[in-house]
């Protein structure tokens, strides 16, 4: 028998020694308190104290440094260049024009690295933020009715959905659910409002249950939330631990076949840790959305492992329980049962470039961007060309889940000027190949502090000599998913590419193979620890044989299961190492 959320603290309080560490920090921290304030007001250092670093992650941030002066610094006895990583909530990626013209004002005085970075989780994030300058900051995206809150940390954070520019109607239905789950489960604590935005303090007792959802110990580890509309798959959302994949009649949402389990993190060594995709539980009518997924919530709070971090995300509290019990006491907190799941195809996950003309007559132009950064670059004035467009644009901004960005909703009589903008600044004309424009990277270096290898600087230029092993071997107009990382946390989502990337030690990294194009089966290490000329020419083989052996429209990830060259991976936690 699962206790109530409250017993259930007081037993994990009985039991302090099986506590993690993060587990006392979140028990002590006042909801979310910590000693933050006082950290701020510390000019001797640009650091918060180490637990604080904990908990600053569910106000929106990171600490980091840079860690190309790391030495540097240290010989001259200076502590680290700290500074901080900073995500916003934006669910569904959906924003106005206004707000767009914020966040680049916001970028351009406020950080060090003058730029915006699109995330893999359909939202933004700013890079180089001095201690000095983070009240501010939260303060100016507040002005224009954004948020950091749950962006990180051990609740749910950024709601991805499909932007689908063409049926944009059924996009409205599906964004009104992402929405719903964004906003039903926030945080309930008063302290982000008290800290950042200077709102009277309230008083909590012990007793006062401020997070009904949450609780005070909040959950094992972060949870993250993904819409789906068929047939793209643009959120992988089998990669989430929990995901909606919207079912629609005659072009109107009726609900949702589910999907939990999924995520992307490991430990490089430790075959106790893995990535997963999510198990299909079934379908749910669309009224019912947030009945299941607090289900799902309250069930991974008082069942999920709080001693181990590394084995404390949904996917191990779904293999530890077992998927039947798992969806039984689902159910049983949602007061509803599962419906067989409904027949939908899942297809392509990459975006739709250049213009696409929705159902409402509407245009959408979405435009490549390179690793999700903007900046402005010598001959690509890309910061500056969004910030033109967002002074004349009429519709809204949809940030996607591969770091590019939609102009959305522009009237046919607007779209030669947003066109000539988007070409003056280079935002438009440059030839993306499919392979490119399925591809993402991680930040890494310099400023994460677990990567172990680059990423995002060294990926364009990797994938530049993948394209000319492409063309080649005669098959660069197909695309082909290839994902890195610069840690084996995972957040590029590259053991669900067909090509994944994972940095091991600088300039190496681990070779897998055999995802499938749709994001419906997962890779399988096929080379471990190796440099790009080595990369290089397994790739130069694999490609030869790929195009003298495949079968019709078969897919790379496909062909290298079917010869043999990796086993499928069809139960992550007995196969993928395997």
């Amino acid at each position: 028998m699962v206790m109530p959320l409250f017993e259930k603290d007081e037993a994990l309080a009985m039991n302090e020694q099986k506590l993690s560490v993060n587990e006392h920090l979140k028990t002590d921290s006042n909801y979310l308190r910590g000693t933050i304030e006082e950290g701020l007001d510390t000019s001797l250092t640009g650091s918060f104290s180490e637990g604080d670093q904990q908990l600053i992650k569910f106000h929106g941030f990171y600490q980091q440094d840079d860690r190309d002066q790391r030495n540097e610094r240290k010989a001259q006895k200076l502590e680290p260049l700290y500074s901080f990583m900073l995500r916003a909530r934006v669910a569904g990626g959906v924003c106005t024009p206004k707000q767009w013209l914020g966040v680049d004002k916001i970028a351009a005085n406020l950080t060090s690295s003058n730029s915006i970075r699109l995330t893999t989780r359909q939202t933004f994030q700013y890079h180089g933020i001095p201690k000095r300058n983070l009240k501010t900051l939260i303060q100016d995206l507040d002005k224009e009715a954004l948020d950091s809150i749950a962006a990180c940390g051990d609740v749910n954070r950024n709601v991805m959905c499909n932007p689908n520019p063409v049926e944009s109607k059924l996009h409205q239905q599906a964004f009104y659910w992402a929405k719903q789950l964004s906003d039903n489960y926030l945080p309930r604590t008063k302290a982000y409002a008290e800290i950042w935005l200077g709102d009277d303090k309230v008083a909590v007792s012990e007793g006062d249950e401020v997070e009904p959802v949450y609780g005070k110990t909040y959950l094992p580890r972060k949870f993250k939330m993904a819409v789906a509309v068929p047939p793209d798959n643009d959120v992988d959302v089998y990669t989430n631990d929990l995901g909606f994949i919207a079912v629609a009649e005659a072009g109107e949402l009726i609900g949702f076949n589910m999907v939990a389990g999924g995520g992307m993190g490991s430990t490089h060594g430790e075959v106790a840790t893995f990535p997963r995709l999510g198990d299909d539980f079934g379908f749910i009518k669309a009224k019912d959305c947030l009945k299941f997924a607090e289900a799902v919530l309250k069930v991974q709070r008082d069942w999920g492992n709080r001693s181990d971090r590394k084995q404390s995300r949904l996917k191990y509290t779904i293999v530890k329980h077992g998927f039947d019990a798992f969806k039984a006491e689902v159910e049983k907190r949602a007061g509803i049962k599962f419906e067989p799941k409904r027949d939908v195809v899942i297809g392509d996950r990459g975006d739709r470039y250049g213009w696409i003309k929705g159902v409402d007559d509407q245009w959408h132009l979405t435009l490549f961007i390179e690793g999700g950064r903007i900046k402005d670059l010598p001959g690509q004035p890309l910061q500056t060309g969004l910030r033109e467009i967002a002074l004349v644009h009429k519709g809204d901004f949809r940030m996607t889940s591969n770091q590019n960005i939609i102009i959305a909703g522009v009237a046919e009589v607007d779209k030669a000027q947003i066109e000539a903008i988007a070409r003056r600044h280079g935002l438009m004309g440059r030839l993306i190949s499919e392979t490119r424009g399925h591809s993402i990277a991680c930040v890494a270096l310099p400023t994460c502090a677990l990567a172990m290898a680059e990423a995002e600087r060294y990926f364009p230029d990797f994938l530049t000599k993948v394209e000319a092993l492409q063309e080649k071997h005669g098959f660069l107009d197909q695309g082909i998913v290839i994902r890195m990382t610069g840690c084996p946390n995972g957040c590029a989502r590259p053991f669900a590419a067909e090509i994944g990337l994972v940095g091991k030690a600088p300039g190496r990294y681990n070779l897998y193979l055999g995802a499938s194009f749709e994001g419906t089966r997962l890779n399988k290490l096929y080379r471990e620890n190796i440099q790009e000329a080595e990369i290089l020419a397994e790739l130069d083989a694999l490609f030869a044989r790929y195009v003298s052996e495949r079968e019709t429209e078969e897919t790379f990830g496909n062909f290298t299961v079917r010869v043999g060259v990796v086993k499928a991976v069809l139960d992550a936690a007995r196969d993928f190492h395997g």
